[in-house]
């Protein structure tokens, strides 16, 4: 067995800044740090008006050295996964969000002491991930998250022709005002299902549910300041024989021009659980009046939609970077997951941040089947930073493509191929909601 590994040690913050719990009574001071990192039009008023997602407990804020009553220097929370989805398992992880630094408190190092205090709280927790969506591509990878998976952005043409799907014309459909205390629990049933089985009994990887009253609440809400233009929020449910199997949320928006009106129809969040379902959903969304296009968007890369559309060119997709992942306790989350094919290799780990993580870990485990992570000293047959890791760990990315990068370092003949499609999913990865 190899020596045990230096324990982790935060990074201090800087001198005259400490770390303060927050609770209601600071809420409106969250809010507003919030509107100077992400100047997003809404006053302050408005901000801390919406739907407090946050848990408390979880939620940390920086005072400078003027105190508290110079309102916060910085601030971060987490949103608790406890049933997060990895390849044919869930593991207790950390949705890092809310995460911001007042311009005036910039390069002195608040964010790196508070992504510290971040990973020390989650192994505290036992959560073996945290997961986030980066606001700047470039940001998260110096702390050793690593792009998990992709979503799909579509522009599709009203009345776009899909494929026929039989079953699809027994289906019955209703549309609208969404509503919490209407739908809320059929929206969180299907959407949870949509998940577990996707195909086959697999699982889509990374298909957070929203597990708290709090992320239902941010998830419902719908305040007119943010709505840019567009309707409020609608939903259509697809129903057979009386039950639920699939629902869209949408909004519209009216737009006049000298083609008369074409306005676009944004889609929230689409759900199907199966074929037949799907084509009756999207066969509502394409058609509906005075539409010029429908523009879906934290879809994954392999939805439904995409096979059904009879052209899928003139959707236009674009891939945008979804979860980003970071292994907080290598063992636990290699050990945690399913692989799609036999494996047993030597991976040697490179963490700068986390030295717990720093070395070589025997991967185990039959295809599909439960799998064993334990550190040893034997040499690694693959090496890799942390960061690649992640980018692979949720089923997506390749080994193959970041070993030609020089990002992965084959140092047994043969393993890159064999570990490479062992990580892979046959269900690709992906979130439905940002957090």
């Amino acid at each position: 067995m190899r020596p045990a590994s230096p324990a982790f040690v935060p990074r201090p913050l800087p001198d005259g800044y400490r770390f303060v719990p927050l609770d209601d009574r600071r809420w409106r001071d969250v809010a507003d740090l919030d509107t100077w990192v992400f100047p997003l039009g809404a006053s302050t008023d408005e901000h801390a008006s919406e739907a407090n997602p946050l848990t408390w407990e979880r939620t940390v804020g920086i005072v400078g050295p003027g105190g508290v009553e110079d309102g916060l220097a910085a601030q971060h929370t987490s949103f608790p996964f406890a049933r997060f989805p990895v390849p044919g398992a869930r593991l207790a992880s950390a949705g890092l969000s809310w995460v911001g630094v007042h311009p005036q408190h910039r390069r002195r190092g608040l964010a790196s002491a508070m992504i510290d205090h971040h990973f020390a709280a989650c192994l505290a927790r036992n959560e073996a991930l945290s997961v986030l969506y980066a606001s700047e591509y470039p940001l998260y990878g110096r702390y050793g998250y690593g792009r998990g998976c992709d979503d799909v952005r579509l522009q599709i043409p009203r009345g776009a022709r899909l494929l026929d799907v039989p079953g699809a014309d027994r289906h019955t459909v209703r549309l609208e005002h969404a509503s919490q205390e209407r739908h809320g629990d059929m929206v969180a049933r299907l959407h949870a299902a949509a998940g577990d089985d996707v195909v086959a009994g697999l699982n889509r990887p990374g298909w957070a549910e929203r597990e708290t009253l709090p992320m239902q609440d941010l998830w419902w809400d719908d305040p007119e300041h943010l709505r840019g233009g567009f309707e409020t929020r609608r939903i259509v449910v697809v129903e057979l024989d009386g039950e639920p199997r699939g629902y869209a949320t949408f909004r519209r928006k009216i737009v006049w021009d000298a083609d008369g009106v074409q306005g676009p129809v944004q889609v929230g969040e689409a759900v199907a659980l199966d074929a037949a379902a799907a084509r009756a959903l999207w066969g509502v969304l394409l058609e509906l009046d005075l539409a010029g296009e429908v523009l879906p968007y934290l879809l994954p890369a392999d939805d439904v939609v995409l096979s059904l559309l009879a052209d899928r060119r003139a959707a236009r997709p674009r891939l945008v970077d979804n979860l980003w992942v970071r292994l907080v306790d290598v063992r636990t989350a290699l050990g945690g997951r399913r692989y799609a094919a036999d494996v047993d290799a030597v991976i040697g780990v490179h963490d700068r941040r986390l030295p717990h993580n720093e070395g070589a870990w025997h991967v185990r485990g039959a295809a599909f089947g439960p799998a064993t992570c334990e550190p040893t000293q034997a040499p690694p047959d693959l090496e890799l930073d942390v960061r690649e890791l992640g980018s692979v760990y949720l089923g997506a990315g390749s080994l193959a493509a970041l070993a030609t990068a020089g990002l992965v370092t084959e140092r047994t003949p043969g393993a890159l191929a064999r570990v490479g499609t062992a990580f892979g999913w046959p269900v690709a990865p992906g979130a439905s909601w940002f957090f």
